[in-house]
């Protein structure tokens, strides 16, 4: 079909897709039937046809999804709506990786256009190895349609994943969002907790003569009997049951107290405000636990410190705005690290001190102390996540002395070739008998595979792209080599990489068009 300048795509696996849309539309009848004859809206029938029939509804937008293109160029046609995108309006065709449980990774197709926003084609999509081929196929398809007829901005397929410059940054910004907002929400609710646990511990026994008003503030004490406990594992809810449901019919307690009291003990209750607090047993005193001002301003800074880390992966993004969008960002790890070293003294001193941060000159002197190591720390993570360019280490690494002796380096040629048979190399050794590919840090040549030097040639050093794969480190560069007529992929430390190419023999790196630091 790509021979008269038109492909189309549809769905795999047409006959599950009709045959759960088929059982949809059963469901939903059954609901509907369920519903009319007065079986009520709770019944199970009604949930189990509204389950299907939302499955079916999903089934039969997947079933009648079409893509087409051709010299004029992209159509895509739903169960809702069909488009259609001329070739000159499309900037690229991305990869977009999506991923699921057990390391399931999805690919999807992404029209870029040249505004700057992307949609997502139905099909094709690829969820397992065994279509990746066929994926790849149709996408190559796609991809010539649009050097035919358009003018890609890339000569190579971008792949976008999480780890990538075009990412989107909506979920980090949300969750940003929600976080602040909890954490203000938990520091609103800091004075109250604080007063409730404080009352409670003033709280004193009422006399005869403590009036009937007040009475809920003072504490009172009751007899029962205990009828049974429900003793609950895990994070499950214990209970104590009492005789003939007086005072009242259940007490949620702690697991230890439910193993702790029997069926038949005779406990006293202390209530205060309408409520039991305490049930005193012979062998076994339970007391409810008043939530303090320290927890809830711990629960808030630590809200806070989740919202850093979200602001960490947008900074991140706004900081590689400027990269192509499939290369990969530097990890925030470092900035995880920061927070990490500012909950060591922000918690502490929020438990200790929830309303009372400013109070005293051996809180303020602590607050400053640690938000100048914070201070440091954040400084740290901004330098050691800025974007390093292949130009940069390049210039940083011509004065450093030839190797002596054998070094083995961590670097990995990411395609296949008879010095490295099914990617089985890990490490490069230098020096000695010559450049070799290792599966193992040494020491030692064993299993080593000599490096054809004589026929590599270096064409480009980058910084990472998501086509290398997930298991190439963020802050990695990869020389593009020419083995011979074919492409061959060195990757390694930036410093490493120089190192090794200088050991190759082979050319400086070539200067690439990524950007310095932001």
């Amino acid at each position: 079909m790509s021979d008269v300048g038109e492909v189309t795509y549809g769905p795999v696996r047409k006959r599950a897709l009709w045959f759960v849309s088929a059982l949809g539309a059963a469901g939903a009848g059954l609901a509907a039937v369920r519903v009319a004859y007065g079986s009520g809206v709770l019944d199970v029938g009604v949930f189990i046809g509204l389950a299907a029939a939302v499955a079916g509804l999903v089934c039969l937008y997947s079933v009648t999804a079409r893509v087409r293109a051709d010299a004029y160029g992209l159509h895509t046609r739903t169960l809702l709506r069909g488009r259609s995108v001329p070739w000159g309006d499309v900037a690229d065709l991305q990869v977009y990786l999506q991923y699921g449980r057990h390391g399931q990774v999805y690919r999807r197709v992404t029209v870029l256009l040249n505004d700057g926003r992307g949609r997502r084609l139905p099909p094709p999509y690829s969820t397992s190895p065994k279509d990746r081929a066929e994926f790849d196929a149709r996408l190559g398809a796609l991809r010539a349609l649009h050097r035919r007829f358009g003018t890609p901005a890339s000569d190579h397929v971008p792949v976008v994943s999480y780890r990538s410059a075009g990412h989107s940054a909506l979920l980090p910004l949300v969750m940003c969002a929600l976080l602040l907002a909890g954490a203000g929400l938990a520091a609103w609710f800091v004075p109250a907790a604080e007063a409730e646990q404080r009352e409670w511990r003033a709280a004193v026994s009422c006399t005869a003569r403590t009036p009937a008003a007040e009475r809920a503030e003072c504490l009172t004490t009751r007899e029962a009997v205990i009828a049974r406990t429900d003793a609950q594992s895990g994070k499950k809810q214990s209970w104590v049951y009492f005789a003939d449901a007086r005072p009242q019919e259940r007490i949620g307690v702690s697991e230890e107290a439910a193993r702790n009291f029997e069926a038949g003990d005779e406990v006293e209750l202390t209530v205060w405000r309408h409520r039991v607090t305490v049930i005193t047993g012979d062998h076994y005193v339970w007391r409810e636990h008043f939530t303090s001002g320290g927890e809830v301003a711990v629960a808030a800074a630590v809200c806070v410190l989740g919202a850093g880390y979200a602001g960490a992966l947008l900074l991140m993004h706004r900081r590689g705005r400027r990269l192509p969008a499939d290369e990969i960002l530097p990890s925030p790890l470092p900035f995880a690290g920061a927070l990490a070293g500012t909950a060591l003294w922000l918690l502490p001193l929020c438990y200790l001190h929830p309303t009372t941060l400013f109070a005293s000159a051996a809180t303020v002197t602590w607050a400053a102390l640690g938000a100048l190591a914070s201070l440091a720390l954040f400084a740290a993570a901004w330098r050691a996540t800025r974007v390093r360019t292949p130009d940069d280490t390049a210039a940083a690494e011509e004065d450093r002395e030839p190797v002596d002796g054998e070094v083995f380096v961590p670097a990995r040629f990411l395609d296949a070739t008879e010095y490295n048979p099914n990617l089985f190399g890990t490490h490069i050794v230098l020096g000695g008998e010559g450049p070799a590919v290792t599966p193992h840090h040494g020491p030692g040549r064993f299993a080593a595979k000599r490096i054809p030097v004589e026929r590599l040639t270096v064409g480009d050093v980058r910084r990472v792209r998501g086509s290398d794969g997930d298991t190439v480190p963020r802050s990695w560069h990869v020389a593009e080599l020419d083995d011979a007529g074919t492409p061959v992929r060195l990757a390694a430390a930036p410093a490493d990489l120089t190192r090794v190419l200088r050991e190759l023999g082979t050319a400086r790196p070539l200067a690439n068009s990524g950007t310095g630091e932001q």
